[in-house]
């Protein structure tokens, strides 16, 4: 193959740019002879014909010219890395010696080659992110930490051309691995600046709609912000000028994917997110003086700015993370009472936090006795390499240092509490009795669940009542240990008295009948009623799990089959049996495909419907087998979805309803609306003339003339639920009804 065919006219002036651009970002590293072999080396390739496009039709030269570039311009790498990133995709394809490459590149570039080629050599076995080659990854990475920035740097590059793409399970597959593996890693790297474009471009091409909607309410608003932002800094900017600083301010809004996980979290739309943007003051410091100027400018803010959060500061100057971000965060009340975070930082620090810590040496002042980039390199390395494996995927996925929250009661008592934990943990934090009662609580004056999770500086006011007690999937909601020891604690105490009162239920009811209650045919009946264990059967019989009359009519056979009284069996010809049409449905598609077929006669299989989505009759749905060996059944839609096909791809089994549903389900919808009157009685009365359809609970909370709630009802199927949701939204005042 020629050069004229391997390129295409575009290509090849594009070629000449990204050339141009390179030089101008390496022109210290990347030497004469470094180009003339480079050039040796990718004119073999294109002619010996061993290279090809790759799966999304893009030319693999350009493609890796790009990624150089993105290491050279955005990450501030060297000459080994860029070097290894122009001749990844060639040394791959065409099999190099590695030996040349080390004799004509040196022993760095062949390192970070044989590192890459170890990368794709895992992603042929599987490219799913689960535990195992997690784990191998994180390994081949740490040989040479280098290959991170090389394989970020790639993802990106790639990230960004694959819009219009038409090969989407490509689009798809490439989106989710950058959400979950790459962004994370750039992150803990401190490339903040990538990491956030990578978690955007992600949400563009796996949540379109979202995305956009987002987009364009920041487009509608952005005049109005603005406008809120000059407002804001106007008098710290003539109070910094007085005190003769050098700076600039400018008002940064949230990544887009930022703003989409607080909706999520908070259940809002992006009107409802209040922190949408954060104003940055970037000094113009010298080395040595750094630290003293952001303080001064803190005091500053905090002087005209009196009202700030103190949980919401973060003083990441005195001790910066380990990705060496430096910074001092605070949240100060704003005019029109509007919570506004402040980030203060040098041109240093600001630099460091765009493009990772690799910026912070080509700073003049910072002495080289005072840390290494290949010391920070071999740290980063230690910390891979002494990882738990088993936590290697949750720890690439929190925040490292914000690893603890603090809450605040009514009364302003201030709790600390560890990332993560809910309502629940809080309760209990507060009292085992107030934790055994919780029903929910108040958020800033709003309605949250148990299974709420709290954020540093949330007011928290628990809800509770005498009717409610302790129950076992407590023990999954809470975070904190002490909250699940008290929960069981509290179980025991509970399962004893059922145990009691349900072994004097059985015996009064015996009594009254007039039967002779033996312990010999007791525990006969029991075994018969598939109980080993006695105190499971009277905890069955005190949660109603099984009918105390189903329990004295086994009692009363079993008593006759000891007195030879047993009755006989009518006994029934053959071809008068009718096989069920459900019956008949489940053996038609048995072995003819790998599908688990769900209706009301299904036995045999340990199954149930998954509570993290509720999935009712005619929902798109698929089966998870869980570490018990029981299957949940979870909608296609489920939040936990993604990250369960991505992670445990192997236990996914699919799934779908068979016969004509016929139990009823309960689901939840969310509600919002115009707080006019009487619009509860117009909600509930469609639901009144439904038939069939039972509302459960309906809980509102009303704010600023808007009203949210959330309403349980009982239904059949989907039908049901989209005739049911089509006709509360002609309600007048309602705008959005979505199910939860």
């Amino acid at each position: 193959m020629t050069e004229d065919k391997f390129f295409t006219d575009e290509e090849r002036e594009q070629l000449i740019t990204l050339h141009r651009r390179l030089l101008k970002s390496s022109a210290t590293d990347i030497t004469d002879d470094d180009r003339y072999m480079m050039r040796e080396y990718l004119t073999y390739a294109i002619e010996s014909s061993c290279l090809g496009r790759d799966a999304f039709g893009f030319n693999p030269i350009v493609h890796d010219m790009e990624t150089a570039l993105i290491l050279a311009e955005e990450m501030g790498m060297g000459r080994e890395c860029i070097i290894a990133a122009m001749l990844g995709s060639t040394a791959r394809a065409c099999d190099f010696s590695i030996d040349n490459v080390r004799r004509d590149f040196g022993e760095d570039v062949a390192s970070l080659l044989i590192g890459r080629d170890r990368i794709g050599e895992l992603y042929k076995k599987s490219n799913a992110v689960n535990n195992e080659n997690f784990r191998t990854l994180l390994l081949s990475f740490a040989e040479d930490i280098r290959v991170i920035f090389i394989m970020i740097a790639d993802r990106l590059n790639l990230m960004r051309h694959i819009r219009d793409t038409k090969n989407a399970d490509g689009k798809m597959s490439v989106s989710m691995e950058a959400s979950y593996l790459y962004a994370p890693l750039a992150h803990k790297l401190g490339l903040y600046k990538l990491k956030s474009e990578l978690e955007d471009l992600s949400l563009k091409y796996l949540e379109h709609d979202a995305y956009y909607h987002i987009k364009e309410k920041l487009n509608a608003t952005k005049k109005s912000r603005d406008a809120y932002v000059a407002t804001f800094i106007s008098p710290i900017e003539k109070r910094l000028k007085e005190a003769g600083l050098k700076f600039h301010m400018k008002g940064r809004t949230k990544s887009i994917h930022s703003i989409y996980q607080k909706m999520k979290k908070q259940k809002v739309d992006v009107d409802g997110v209040y922190d949408l943007f954060a104003i940055r003051i970037i000094l113009d410091s010298p080395f040595e003086k750094e630290k003293l100027e952001c303080w001064q400018t803190f005091s500053i803010v905090t002087d005209i700015y009196k009202n700030y959060n103190p949980a919401r500061m973060r003083d990441w100057l005195t001790v910066p993370k380990s990705n060496g971000y430096e910074s001092l965060h605070i949240t100060v009340l704003g005019p029109d009472k509007k919570w506004v975070e402040v980030q203060i930082r040098t041109e240093r620090m600001d630099d460091v936090a765009e493009h990772g810590l690799a910026a912070h040496w080509r700073y003049k002042g910072v002495k080289q006795t005072e840390g290494t980039l290949e010391d920070w390199l071999l740290g980063i390395r230690k910390t891979l390499e002494s990882s738990d494996d088993s936590q290697l995927i949750d720890q690439f996925k929190m925040d490292l240092v914000e690893d603890e929250i603090y809450v605040f009661t009514p009364k302003g008592d201030l709790f600390k509490l560890p990332k993560g934990a809910t309502v629940l943990d809080f309760a209990y934090a507060v009292h085992t009795k107030v934790g055994d009662k919780c029903t929910g609580a108040r958020i800033g004056g709003k309605n949250a669940t148990i299974r709420q999770v709290l954020q540093s500086g949330d007011q928290v006011e628990i809800l509770t009542s005498n009717n409610q007690s302790p129950k076992q999937d407590w023990v999954n909601i809470v975070k904190t240990s002490k909250a699940r020891t008290k929960i069981r604690t509290s179980l025991k105490e509970m399962q004893a008295g059922q145990v009691s009162m349900a072994k004097e239920l059985l015996e009064r009811k015996m009594k009254n009948r007039k039967i002779e209650l033996t312990e010999v045919t007791l525990m006969h009946t029991i075994k018969k009623l598939g109980f080993k264990v006695v105190t499971d059967f009277y905890k069955a019989l005190g949660n109603e799990e099984i009918d105390i009359n189903t329990v004295i009519e086994e009692y009363l056979a079993r008593q006759r089959h000891e007195r030879g009284e047993e009755e006989k069996a009518e006994v029934r010809k053959a071809d008068e049996y009718v096989m069920s049409d459900a019956h008949e449905q489940k053996l038609k598609h048995t072995g003819s495909e790998d599908v688990m077929v769900i209706d009301q006669n299904l036995k045999g299989i340990d199954f149930q419907l998954a509570k993290c989505c509720h999935p009712i009759y005619g929902d798109d749905v698929f089966g998870f087998v869980t570490a018990s060996g029981g299957i949940k059944i979870h909608r296609d839609d489920c939040p936990n979805a993604t990250q369960m096909r991505q992670r445990f791809g192997y236990r996914i089994v699919k799934a779908r309803w068979a016969g004509k549903g016929g139990s009823q389900y309960a689901i939840t919808l969310h509600i919002v609306g115009n707080d006019d009157l009487g619009i509860v009685n117009n909600i509930t009365s469609i639901i009144s003339k439904e038939e069939k359809m039972l509302m459960r609970s309906i809980s509102i909370d009303s704010h600023d003339g808007l009203f949210s709630g959330h309403l349980t009802v009982m239904l059949d199927d989907t039908s049901k639920l989209q005739q049911l949701v089509k006709k509360l939204k002609t309600v007048r005042g309602v705008k959005n009804v979505t199910r939860v």
